[in-house]
């Protein structure tokens, strides 16, 4: 699948992983009231930010890792009825794995 999205800068486009199916005593949990999965697979990179010489820094993750990022980080959008979230690659935690 093609993302018809390219990242500007440092940014990342990260493709969230679908929260859990939590049961507890028999309730099964409504979509609305499970928590927001902090991690994903990054679909999509920028070239980097630049530095104050004008020198492209390179990116820390690329396609393919999966990320562990902020609870409210970034900022949900959708592509083809597909949710993702875009962020600055500081918003970024660490890389599983």
């Amino acid at each position: 699948m093609a993302i018809k999205l390219k990242p500007l800068g440092d940014r990342v486009l990260i493709k969230p992983a679908e929260p859990k199916e939590v049961v507890k005593g028999g309730i099964i949990i409504p979509d609305s009231a499970k928590e927001k999965p902090m991690q994903g697979e990054v679909v999509a990179t920028g070239k980097g930010a630049l530095n104050k010489k004008g020198e492209r820094l390179p990116m820390d993750v690329k396609v393919g890792d999966i990320v562990l990022y902020g609870k409210y980080a970034g900022s949900e959008i959708k592509i083809d009825d597909e949710k993702y979230i875009i962020m600055h690659q500081d918003d970024i935690y660490g890389i599983l794995g």
